[in-house]
């Protein structure tokens, strides 16, 4: 099987113009991007209305987009769980806009894969988890007629909730953006067994690393690629196994600046010694 190309998110670097991201996206050994479209979580851009013309012009090869909301609060998972993605039906037509503005955006990059994190699915058959597919179903429903993937990030919802969702949906459009440290990060299970899951519906994957909550309510705590519990050599080997033949793209949410970027050489360094 072919190397996979090795990236970064743009939002990892913490950078706020495209010159400063081409740079270190080169400093760090990416050789595609997946790029945050601009929200309080990924970053806003100097550039403003002339952003997509940069990146086009910036020579970088892009994985996809990424978006969040305003008002996700990342404080406890139980703040998350109240603020994320369109779990909470008071936001839903606000953040549909915003996603519709991603898709948009995403296509006239000629991009395919549009990552967001959808929020905590609701898991028991009624009226809450009923009008919360309904919402997921009308945001697929318009990244498929603009030829875009809705990849739902891993981690707020157990493999099997994922895979009984898009089971549910049957929707084509609806994808997966798999990040193995996520599932633990949230205490969700055993990544290398959601690959097995996952699989066929995998399109984009962040290369992340973590170790399991300490108490419960409490978050994971995020370490240094190949030094967590996700054993990232068995994870890539999981990947290969599913099918996956897109790119390993390296985030990194905690740190400084610097502590970031040696952070992600270091993660694309392992990333490379092993796949």
């Amino acid at each position: 099987m072919a190397q996979p190309s090795l990236g970064v998110c743009s939002w990892s670097l913490q950078v706020s113009n495209i010159p400063d991201l081409v740079r270190l996206s080169s400093e760090v050994g990416a050789e595609v991007v997946q790029i945050g479209l601009g929200d309080p979580t990924h970053g806003s851009w100097d550039e403003g209305d002339g952003f997509l013309a940069a990146l086009k012009e910036s020579g970088l090869e892009l994985s996809g987009t990424m978006i969040g909301f305003p008002g996700e609060d990342y404080t406890s998972p139980a703040t998350i769980r109240q603020t994320g993605g369109f779990g909470d039906p008071a936001t839903r037509s606000e953040r549909l806009d915003i996603f519709r503005q991603a898709v948009d955006q995403t296509a006239a990059l000629g991009l395919r894969c549009l990552c967001s994190h959808a929020g905590f699915i609701p898991e028991d058959d009624g009226a809450e988890r009923s009008s919360f597919l309904d919402c997921i179903s009308e945001a697929a429903q318009y990244a498929a007629e603009k030829d875009v993937l809705f990849t739902m990030e891993t981690g707020q919802e157990t493999a099997s909730l994922l895979r009984r969702t898009l089971d549910e949906l049957k929707m084509s459009s609806l994808r997966v953006n798999f990040d193995p440290a996520n599932m633990i990060l949230y205490d969700m299970g055993n990544p290398i067994e959601a690959i097995e899951i996952l699989g066929p519906d995998i399109a984009h994957v962040h290369a992340k690393d973590a170790n399991p909550p300490q108490a419960s309510g409490e978050w994971g705590a995020e370490v240094p690629l190949g030094d967590g519990s996700v054993g990232m050599a068995e994870f890539v080997a999981a990947l290969e196994r599913a099918g996956y033949c897109g790119p390993l793209v390296v985030e990194r949410e905690v740190g400084d600046q610097d502590e970031r970027v040696e952070a992600i050489k270091h993660g694309i360094s392992v990333l490379r010694s092993i796949s």
